[in-house]
């Protein structure tokens, strides 16, 4: 197939012809939570997919209490199994699509089914950037996950798998691992953040962003990724009005962006030499990168420990109703800058 980032067309009719074939063809827990976490983010794609999803989940719900009451070993992958139980507690009828607002510069989203995702490695104690890759834990050769491939290819010289992110909170969410079976850990190369740099650079998908969390700075999975998104609006971190791209409003933390790859390396080197963790956003010529406190550091709470890439870029999902009407800009820009390191 074309490459999904050959135009802003082909990104959304793949994404959405993806979710639409991956429901009616496959029954596992983890494709309706896949699906059903993606069209929460449109609503043409909610529209579109509620019912379907609807009656999948009473289906479902009808073979996992059968399954339980005879006495019998659910097969599916428990992660899986805990987020369902999860939802159906909630109920299928209280689960509704995405609702953000503005606070200040700042975008505040409200996004209960994020909150039902496992934590995996964003939760683990911090102690190096570099940690070996484990073929024995998650990662994205998983058999289980071919039915979450959005597109197999290669995209600016090198081949890759683009996976939809399960638990998305950007829009046109996905997980792009290059080199898949090279099996690399989540630490940056040279190589590899020229790749990112050539991508966006080249992508004929307008307003095309890469994410990417180091370990300590919320990755969640250790093999190499970058997240993939396309914002309806550019993402705070990239407002012209901060300093960091030339304006007179101070960022809440160390904020530097970067319109020379090369110059973008030297400083990501030195980060790596200091095992000081880091979020990036990568555009079209230019690169913003924020160095933080690792995700376990004391002077953070509870609930920003699993603080990433979006977060970090002025974008912060919530998962209550009380949070999300009560966040104030301020409150927000205090909590950035506890991960001043």
């Amino acid at each position: 197939m074309p490459s999904p980032f050959a135009s802003s067309a082909a990104l959304q009719q793949g994404f959405a012809n993806g979710l639409d074939t991956m429901l009616a063809t496959h029954r596992s827990l983890g494709v309706y939570i896949l699906v059903l976490a993606n069209a929460a983010y449109c609503a043409k794609l909610w529209a579109q997919l509620s019912p379907a999803l609807s009656a999948r989940h009473a289906e479902l719900a009808t073979a996992i209490t059968d399954t339980l009451r005879r006495g019998k070993k659910l097969t599916e992958p428990d992660d899986d199994v805990l987020v369902f139980l999860k939802l159906h507690a909630i109920g299928p009828e209280h689960v509704k699509m995405l609702e953000s607002r503005r606070a200040g510069p700042w975008d505040v989203m409200f996004n209960p089914i994020r909150a039902l995702r496992p934590p995996r490695t964003s939760g683990m104690k911090f102690e190096s950037l570099l940690r070996p890759f484990d073929p024995a834990g998650f990662h994205f050769n998983k058999p289980f996950l071919t039915r979450e491939i959005l597109w197999e290819g290669e995209l600016a010289g090198k081949p890759v798998r683009l996976l939809y992110n399960k638990f998305p909170f950007a829009r046109l969410h996905g997980l792009l691992a290059p080199e898949p079976v090279r099996e690399l850990p989540q630490c940056l190369t040279p190589e590899l953040h020229g790749w990112a740099w050539d991508l966006c650079a080249e992508s004929g998908v307008p307003g095309l962003c890469l994410g990417y969390n180091s370990l300590g700075a919320g990755a969640s999975v250790n093999h190499l990724h970058f997240q993939s998104f396309v914002p309806a609006s550019p993402p705070p971190i990239l407002d012209g009005g901060f300093a960091h791209n030339g304006g007179a409003r101070p960022y809440p933390l160390p904020c530097r962006r970067f319109t020379d790859p090369a110059e973008a390396w030297f400083e990501l080197d030195r980060l790596h030499r200091n095992n000081t963790p880091y979020n990036l956003v990568y555009g079209k010529d230019s690169l913003h990168l924020v160095a933080r406190v690792p995700q376990d550091s004391t002077k953070l709470s509870l609930q920003s420990r699993g603080y990433g890439w979006s977060e970090m870029a002025g974008a912060v999902t919530l998962f209550s109703r009380e949070a999300f009407d009560g966040l104030s800009a301020g409150a927000f820009e205090t909590e950035l800058a506890s991960f001043a390191p």
